[in-house]
């Protein structure tokens, strides 16, 4: 019970923020350019600079090699989910408009404006590692393979046409990926960090950089304020195969995640209890916020992508104290 509080009060601090920037955007005090500028900031300055400050500070090569064996169970789970989504899909014949649409929902979270300040909030920075192991799979996951569910979802494709959607580069590599890339560079090759971080060095970059990190909890609740905002919290409504795409999101990924996790822990595997919490926790976070955009260009249901993204990110908030729950159980 001392979890499930503890949790809900952390996720309380999260959603009185959210209700700020909500309340911000339906007031007219922030202008439509505002979620774009703030997008911009957070995903292209103080992302990538935060992940970078937090690898080269909070790991070493030696700890780096020790993350292979997670970035293999993130892996498999999210192989996992991708084979049950499919299989969710022809069981309960999902329509078409909407399947690329369910295996997103089902298999590819928002980890960075949700997944991740949620994470900080509830674990603190020791979980950063853990946290970058599952956006850097997620990212893959997402805009090398989920896109091409979406763009195959196309009601006005004729079969055997060209795909629109296409792999994007730009797309693979954001701007926080870069970061992560760039900081994994600076431990391989063993370069010095003191100049930054010590105070016979340069400790003027190491804080503003510090400082401009850490922009990206606030901006990023804000910026689901907004997003909720320009949805509309009328809009929710739960039809079956919203329904179906909810139990995917919310039960059946942080099931696979936690199950591939025990598999391994009966193997012989040590796993850290940060990591099993981390893990599961962003497996559970609602569905990417561009799906809706993905999905339109792809002609497909515009209305079931804005529902079940309003409606994860919605629920996310009853789900994640009942998750932390079951995780002090493990």
């Amino acid at each position: 019970m001392t979890a499930f509080l503890t949790s809900l009060s952390s996720v309380g601090e999260i959603v009185l923020v959210i209700a700020l920037g909500f309340w911000l955007r339906n007031s007219g005090r922030l202008g439509d350019t505002f979620k774009n500028n703030i997008s911009f900031i957070i995903m292209d300055i103080a992302l990538p600079v935060s992940i970078f400050m937090s690898v080269v500070t909070k790991l070493n090569r030696n700890k780096l090699l020790s993350l292979s064996s997670s970035l293999f169970y993130v892996f498999l789970s999210f192989l996992l989910g991708y084979v049950i989504a499919i299989a969710l899909v022809k069981i309960f014949k999902i329509q078409k408009g909407r399947r690329g649409t369910f295996i997103n929902m089902a298999v590819n979270a928002n980890t960075i404006f949700i997944g991740m300040p949620l994470n900080l909030a509830l674990f603190g920075d020791q979980v950063l590692p853990f946290f970058l192991i599952y956006y850097l799979m997620n990212t893959i996951s997402a805009w090398a393979i989920g896109i091409f569910f979406i763009s195959a979802d196309d009601p006005t494709k004729v079969k055997g046409g060209k795909n629109a959607a296409g792999f994007n580069w730009k797309k693979l590599l954001p701007a926080p990926l870069i970061g992560f890339i760039m900081a994994l560079v600076w431990l391989i090759l063993g370069l010095p960090i003191t100049f930054i971080v010590q105070p016979k060095g340069f400790p003027m970059l190491g804080n503003t950089f510090e400082m401009i990190g850490g922009l990206v909890t606030p901006l990023s609740l804000i910026y689901i304020g907004i997003i909720l905002a320009d949805a509309g919290l009328k809009s929710i409504h739960f039809d079956r195969d919203s329904v179906l795409a909810l139990v995917a999101r919310f039960v059946i990924a942080p099931a696979i995640m936690l199950s591939v996790l025990i598999f391994f822990m009966h193997t012989g595997a040590t796993i850290p209890s940060m990591e099993t919490s981390t893990f599961v926790i962003q497996a559970a976070a609602p569905c990417l916020a561009v799906l809706p955009i993905l999905v339109g260009r792809s002609h497909g249901d515009v209305g079931y992508a804005t529902n079940v993204v309003v409606t994860s990110t919605v629920l996310f908030v009853v789900v994640v104290p009942i998750l932390m729950e079951i995780l002090t159980l493990i």
